[in-house]
């Protein structure tokens, strides 16, 4: 699984400073947990695509948690996940846990649980059956590691409060995202979109958490923060930190010769058995933590470049995205085309440089109440009351979930198959008939979605379980100045922004003298559960993918306002919000078709951790050069080495001692699975390292570490390392 950065435009960063500061406004903390699933044979959350299956690991996965709370009074934790999005049963089985941990301290109320929207993480985590199709079912493994990791960092949070404050700053970060959809958001009223400059968002809003405590590291971010805090903004790489624990005698000037000799002595080592409780880790200081959290991505793309057809070269079709009519040719194409990973790399130093020029700046302080709503919402059948035309008022409502043909078609960044077209009102006959073995929907339903024609009635489809939601959370959270409004899908940017103009006008209506000096409202989408998008009543028109999409029908965002004016009424007036009906836990009656792994082997005469193929002997590397060893292996389903690494660069230390310095935590690491033969036993891993320019001169080994299974099912642990080589 690779991920660096999210897949669409962020707002919000989270942030732990080094420095103390006087007259502490709240208790702050924070935490951070590895929650890498399993790196081979899952298929990843995102696209839909059963072929996009993990085979390693480009960054390791984490949860990041952040608490603040007033001395004497209410608190909120704000989480998260490198994960494509926030899960139901998830969030419910983490609330379970921490109810049974600290009682009534943190509930559904004031705990949100978020997705930054990665389409490269392990899917099958989420309950209800439209969400799972692909991944062949629920797939326990990735369920478990998000409930335990999150614990594990609010734990961390919890543990880690102390006096601090809370900064925040905004600024607008160009290029680093477009609008996928322009044709849809050119339906809305061109009064409205004349007051906006961009057709996305480009306003980044930063948080600046400072403590005299420190919590866990993971990023670019943190790893600026450990490097010093310096940025060169004539350089075109990020930077990597190497573990302050390696010896300078590893800079000196050594001739290449004698490099050469040293490391001639070290020969690829034989795979060893090891104890399962090792854990191997780079070194660091463990100072600074950093989160980049989603807002309203519906209808945004990294794709900078625009959308091409790969057959001809030349743009997609405006209206939907198709080549010749046909959406499976249209592509688009990142700013490191055809290289995503980077792509990656160049939004997400976009994204780093912006945060690191808002952090230096950020001096308003959050200041006032801490505070919280939550109300589940049945938002299958909820009147909802919209003005009518001619003047007046009239009450609609919205429907039970359903997704419209150009749902099929996907997007831009990941399209669908066969004949179907974004922007599709009409539907086919063929579809049709293929939807109504599954389900017709009936008169009424297809009334309520119009003009969307229904491609799956998933809100009354049941067998063998939901196949959607129908009762979501609404939250909003509060820190001063500052309120977070936790939605559960991807608003479109028109969306959003109505979303947050129609809160904060109201909050400010509701009391002037709390909420009207420089009042900052947020949004924070795939939050607590998922629900897929929402976009204005124009755009749902349209009915490109994004429309096809909304659910509940063309009222949905119109039921998300009104339901949240009744979070910000309660928040003012010190309120209790009924609970409201109560979503399912289907977590037993969940279905799992993936296969387990059996048994892993070797050749005759190889062990678990014998290198393959090793690195050239002798041989010299220079910065920027990459270097790769293979091994035998097994699957990484045995063991996912939580809070440890799959693959390691080892530096020699004087004295002959071997210090890992990257990890599979590194953008320069990446840690490849593979079988040569579809269901063999038999499988290798590659480290592949990219030498940054930080590197230290000197001389380095790569090392595998893994866990194979026997046919009876003994889980056992290994390693191995490939020759020494040299860097200069």
């Amino acid at each position: 699984m690779a991920v660096s950065v999210p897949f669409h435009f962020l707002f919000f960063l989270l942030l732990l400073d080094r420095a103390v500061y006087s007259s502490s406004e709240y208790l702050i903390g924070v935490g951070s947990y590895d929650i890498t699933g399993p790196a081979a044979d899952v298929n990843m959350m995102g696209y839909a695509n059963s072929d996009q299956t993990a085979s390693g690991i480009h960054f390791r996965l984490r949860a990041r948690a952040f608490i603040v709370a007033e001395p004497q009074g209410k608190r909120v934790a704000f989480v998260n996940l490198d994960a494509c999005m926030a899960s139901q049963i998830v969030t419910i089985k983490v609330l379970e846990r921490l109810k049974a941990r600290y009682g009534d301290l943190y509930t559904e109320k004031n705990v949100a649980i978020s997705g930054i929207h990665t389409h490269a993480g392990p899917g099958g985590y989420l309950q209800y059956v439209t969400y799972i199709v692909t991944s062949l079912g629920f797939v326990r493994q990735s369920f478990d590691v998000l409930v335990d990791g999150i614990e594990q960092t609010i734990i961390q949070a919890h543990q880690s409060l102390r006096p601090g404050s809370v900064y925040v700053n905004k600024g607008d970060l160009l290029d680093a995202g477009v609008n996928r959809s322009p044709s849809s958001y050119l339906n809305n009223p061109e009064a409205e979109r004349s007051r906006y400059k961009y057709n996305v968002d480009k306003e980044m809003t930063l948080l600046k958490f400072v403590d005299s405590q420190l919590g866990p590291i993971a990023r670019f971010m943190e790893d600026w923060f450990e490097n010093g805090q310096k940025v060169s903004d004539s350089s075109s790489k990020i930077t990597r930190r190497v573990s302050t624990i390696v010896s300078d005698l590893n800079t000196n000037r050594e001739s290449n010769s004698r490099l050469l000799d040293i490391a001639a002595f070290y020969k690829s080592s034989k795979g060893q058995s090891l104890d399962a409780k090792i854990r191997v880790r780079k070194a660091s200081k463990r100072a600074f933590v950093s989160a980049f959290c989603q807002s309203n991505c519906g209808d945004v793309s990294p794709n900078t470049l625009g959308a091409f057809c790969i057959d001809t070269g030349l743009p997609c079709d405006f209206n939907h995205s198709t080549c010749n009519g046909k959406n499976e040719l249209c592509y688009g194409r990142g700013p490191g085309y055809p290289d995503e990973f980077e792509s990656t790399r160049i939004i997400g130093e976009k994204q780093f440089k912006m945060a690191v020029g808002l952090f230096n700046k950020a001096t308003e302080k959050l200041q006032g109440k801490v505070g919280y709503q939550h109300a589940y919402v049945d938002f299958s059948n909820l009147q909802v009351t919209v003005p009518r035309a001619g003047g007046g008022s009239e009450t609609v409502k919205t429907c039970p979930a359903a997704m419209g043909f150009g749902f099929a078609a996907g997007t831009t960044d990941g399209p669908g198959a066969f004949d179907f077209k974004q922007g599709d009102d009409k539907g086919n006959a063929f579809w049709r008939l293929v939807r109504n073995v599954l389900k017709t929907p009936g008169p009424e339903q297809v009334q309520c979605q119009k003009p969307k024609p229904i491609l799956l009635d998933t809100g009354e489809m049941k067998t063998p379980y939901d196949w959607a939601p129908s009762i979501l959370p609404v939250q909003m959270l509060r820190i001063g100045q500052l309120v977070i409004l936790s939605v559960p899908g991807e608003f479109t940017t028109m969306a959003g922004r109505r979303l947050r103009d129609a809160v904060k006008s109201f909050l400010i209506s509701l009391d002037s003298k709390e909420f009207g000096n420089n009042l900052h409202v947020v949004i924070a989408g795939l939050t607590n559960t998922y629900s897929q998008y929402i976009t204005t009543y124009e755009e749902y028109e349209v009915q490109r993918y994004e429309g096809a999409s909304t659910l509940y029908g063309p009222h949905t965002l119109t039921a998300y306002i009104q339901e949240f004016k009744k979070l910000a009424t309660a928040l003012v007036n010190g309120q209790t919000l009924p609970s409201g009906p109560q979503p399912p836990d289907l977590l037993d009656k969940q279905i799992s078709l993936l296969a387990p792994v059996v048994v892993d082997s070797t050749p005759l005469g190889v062990s678990f951790g014998d290198v393959k193929a090793d690195v050239p002997p002798k041989s010299t590397f220079r910065r920027g050069q990459q270097v790769n060893a293979t091994f035998w292996s097994g699957c990484p389903r045995n063991d996912l080495l939580t809070e440890g690494s799959f693959a390691v660069v080892e530096m020699l230390r004087d004295g002959g001692k071997w210090v890992p310095v990257y990890d599979d935590d590194d953008f320069s690491v990446k840690f490849k699975w593979s079988r040569q033969v579809k269901l063999s036993p038999e499988s290798q891993a590659t480290v592949e390292w990219r030498i940054p320019e930080s590197a230290v001169a000197g001389v380095y080994r790569l090392r595998h570490y893994g866990a194979s299974k026997s046919l009876f099912g003994a889980i056992t642990s290994f390693s191995g390392s490939s020759s020494a080589f040299v860097v200069v």
